[in-house]
């Protein structure tokens, strides 16, 4: 900032990231009506292949708004209504207890017992060979969602109810109104677009250590346009108040500080390397034992 302070200007909110979300959800819920006589091999095979798509992008919007990008942090209660909103066509209650969790993620970054973006000792001991690997990548959405209560459990908050209530309503509604065809549809696109997916080559590919003393890294492919720009992870880390949108110019504008760190031009080469690669293993995270006082979102 002292050497580019014209980087502050890009410090606002995304305006455009609230349309963008409003027509994912309308894209979703034409998909649920869609989807609702159709044979369950259709079902199955449009849910891999666009639900996915558009499920796994929500989660990123999802991560966009826990940073007040769509209202700004003078409206940060705005953002998190609108989290839940963003959060109904993925099936699951997500929003709200991500919010919490990925502050912390930021804040103490491989921080032991508080960064729940790093895998147990269970994950990095059990899944060590190359099958295992694969197994451990389809299997991604569960452990996400099962690691923080076994690492950092915190006591619910009424916004997570919120958030739960309005989801189970939504899903009850989707299966009153159009049946088991469309809520399969709903949540199948939510495990498979976060497990065996070229988008999720971005979990891996954020903070494993392909090479030594290289924790964090950014990726500059095309999948960004599904993302939100999520592929521009040294940026985002540098600057989570910027937007996603904002961080290609982020890179632009400094590039002498990025252009030269490692980098991935392909998601699922990441996937494929992960598996591949004997000497990576959910292990390859960089851990931290903190010291003074942690504060938690």
């Amino acid at each position: 900032l002292a050497k580019h302070p014209e980087i502050k200007a890009l410090m606002k909110p995304d305006y455009n990231l609230i349309w963008v979300v409003v027509l994912m959800v309308l894209a979703q819920l034409t998909a649920f009506y869609l989807v609702k006589d159709l044979d369950w091999k259709w079902v199955v095979f449009w849910a891999y292949v666009f639900g996915s798509c558009i499920s796994h992008s929500m989660t990123l919007a999802i991560h966009e708004i826990s940073h007040n990008s769509a209202f700004g942090n003078s409206k940060a209660m705005w953002n998190r209504w609108f989290g839940i909103f963003a959060n109904l066509p993925l099936g699951l209650p997500y929003s709200i207890s991500f919010k919490r969790y990925h502050m912390d993620h930021h804040r103490y970054l491989g921080g032991d017992g508080i960064d729940v973006d790093i895998p147990t000792n269970f994950e990095g001991w059990f899944f060590c060979t190359r099958f295992r690997k694969f197994i451990w990548i389809v299997l991604q959405p569960f452990f996400y969602a099962i690691r923080p209560l076994c690492i950092n459990p915190k006591p619910i908050t009424r916004l997570e109810i919120i958030n739960l209530l309005a989801q189970l309503s939504f899903d009850i509604v989707i299966y009153y109104l159009w049946g088991v065809k469309s809520t399969f549809y709903m949540l199948a696109g939510s495990v498979l677009g976060l497990g065996l997916h070229p988008i999720s080559g971005h979990f891996i590919a954020e903070h494993y250590m392909f090479l030594k003393g290289h924790e964090t890294y950014s990726y500059y492919g095309p999948l960004n346009l599904l993302t939100f720009n999520v592929g521009y992870h040294n940026e985002h880390h540098d600057f989570p108040n910027i937007p996603g949108k904002s961080l290609p110019l982020v890179k632009k504008i400094a590039a002498e500080y990025y252009d030269n760190l490692p980098q991935y031009n392909s998601w699922i080469k990441v996937l494929y390397d992960f598996v591949m690669d004997d000497t990576i293993s959910p292990y390859s995270r960089m851990k931290r034992q903190l010291k003074g006082e942690v504060k938690q979102d």
